[in-house]
C-alpha cells in the first residue's frame, strides 16, 4: 500500500477481518526478510478487557499472527508497557494476551521489566526500552479513543508504552506533545494497525465504549493520527504533538491528498462528537499530571457529575508532579500530599478518588 493510503475494514470477526485487512495492504510484501525480528505493540494501558474501550482486542493481534505465521515470519514478539500506576502483567492477564501467547507460541516482552537506552530522537535524548529499539519491524496495535488530557490517543501516543516508567513521567513533566513527536522520531512505526472496535472517546482508561466495529491499517501514523483528529471533530492544532512530528519527517497531516478506502460502505459511519472531558477539566489545576493519576480522575469527576455533585465543588482540584513539596487546599495524588485535603495513592484509583470527593463535598471530611 502506499504511504497516503488508509483501509478501514468494518465487521464482527475481528480475527478474521484483521488478516483479510493485511492481505488487501499487502504487508507480507513491505516485510523485506522472513528472518527480521517483528514486534506487535498492542495497548494494555490498565488491567481492563477490550470491551471497557481502552485496550487491544486480542482478536486483532491474533490476526496479525495468524497472517505472519502463515506468510512464513515466524520471528515475532509480543511488546508493550502499561501506564504508571498498573502492571503490564496484570494486563496481559485480564486482556486475554496469555492465552494469546501460549496459543501462538510467541513471548510476550514485559516493557515495564525492560532496560532503558538513551536514544537521540532527532534532537532530543530520550530513555527507549532497550528490546524495543532492537525491533526490525514494528507493528503498532493502537485504540481509537480520547485522551483527557492529548484529546485523542492512537498511533503516535501508543508508542510511548515502549519506554520505561521513570521516563513516562518525564514526558509529563516536559508536557507530553513534544517528547511524543521526538519519540515518534527516534522510534519508527512500520505499519499500524488500529483497533476501531469500540474505543471510548472520553477516557483512555475506557468505561464508555462506543462502538464502531471497525479496523484501519496504514503505514504514516502521523496520517493517521491527524484522520482521527478528523472523525473525532478536532484539527491537528487541538493536538500539538501531531504537527511536531510532521516537522520531525515522522510522516504527513496531509489529508487532502489522502486515499481513505473503505472496504464495505457501511465502514463510512460517523464518530458522535463526545466533550465530556472539556466540561470536567474546568475543576482541575493541572501540572505535570502522569496519564493514570489524571485519567482516573477525570472519570472520578463524572461520577460526581451524575450523582448530582459535581456542581457543588467549592474550590479547584489541583493534580500533578508540579505540586510537589507544595501545599494547598485540595489535592489529588501522592504529588499533593501536603495539601489540606488530600486524596493518597499514586495513583490513587477512580474509585478512591469518587469516594474521597464525595465526602469532601459532603463536608464529611473538611
Amino acid at each position: 500500500m502506499n504511504k497516503n493510503e488508509i483501509y478501514i475494514k468494518s465487521g464482527t470477526n475481528y480475527k478474521e477481518m484483521t488478516k483479510e485487512l493485511l492481505a488487501q495492504c499487502g504487508l507480507a510484501s513491505v516485510i523485506s526478510d522472513k528472518k527480521m525480528q517483528i514486534g506487535i505493540k498492542p495497548n494494555l494501558v490498565s488491567p481492563s478487557e477490550a470491551s471497557w474501550g481502552a485496550t487491544t482486542h486480542p482478536e486483532i493481534v491474533a490476526g496479525i499472527i495468524e497472517y505472519l505465521q502463515e506468510n512464513g515470519y515466524g520471528n515475532i514478539a509480543i511488546l508493550e508497557g502499561s501506564w504508571v500506576g498498573d502492571k503490564t502483567i496484570e494486563a496481559y492477564e485480564v486482556c486475554g494476551y496469555r492465552e494469546l501467547t501460549e496459543k501462538y507460541q510467541v513471548p510476550f516482552w514485559d516493557m515495564q521489566k525492560d532496560k532503558g537506552i538513551e536514544r537521540d530522537c532527532r534532537g532530543m535524548k530520550l530513555n527507549v526500552c532497550e528490546r524495543a529499539a532492537n525491533i526490525d519491524f514494528l507493528i503498532n496495535v493502537p485504540v481509537l479513543k480520547g485522551h483527557c488530557q492529548t484529546k485523542i490517543t492512537c498511533a503516535l501516543k501508543n508508542m510511548k508504552g515502549l519506554i520505561p516508567n521513570t521516563e513516562k513521567r518525564h514526558f509529563h513533566a516536559m508536557g507530553l506533545h513534544e517528547p511524543i513527536a521526538h519519540l515518534n522520531a527516534g522510534l519508527h512505526q512500520d505499519f499500524v494497525v488500529v483497533d476501531n472496535i469500540c474505543g471510548d472517546l472520553d477516557f483512555e482508561d475506557g468505561g464508555n465504549p462506543v462502538v464502531m466495529n471497525r479496523i484501519w491499517a496504514g503505514t504514516d501514523p502521523v496520517l493517521i493520527d491527524s484522520y482521527v483528529c478528523q472523525i473525532m471533530h478536532y484539527t491537528t492544532k487541538d493536538v500539538p504533538y501531531i504537527e511536531l512530528a510532521e516537522k520531525l519527517g515522522v510522516g504527513s497531516t496531509d489529508l487532502k491528498n489522502s486515499r481513505i478506502k473503505y472496504c464495505e460502505e457501511n465502514a463510512r459511519k460517523e464518530l458522535p462528537k463526545s466533550r465530556k472531558v472539556v466540561e470536567l477539566q474546568d475543576a482541575v489545576e493541572e501540572v505535570e499530571s502522569c496519564s493514570a493519576c489524571y485519567g482516573y480522575l477525570i472519570p472520578a469527576l463524572e461520577m460526581l457529575k451524575n450523582d448530582g455533585l459535581f456542581e457543588k465543588l467549592d474550590t479547584k482540584i489541583c493534580i500533578g508532579q508540579g505540586y510537589r513539596g507544595k501545599t494547598g487546599k485540595l489535592g489529588v495524588g501522592a504529588c499533593t500530599c501536603k495539601f489540606e485535603h488530600n486524596v493518597k495513592g499514586c495513583p490513587p484509583t477512580e474509585n478512591q478518588i469518587y469516594d474521597f470527593l464525595k465526602q469532601y463535598i459532603l463536608g464529611e471530611n473538611k
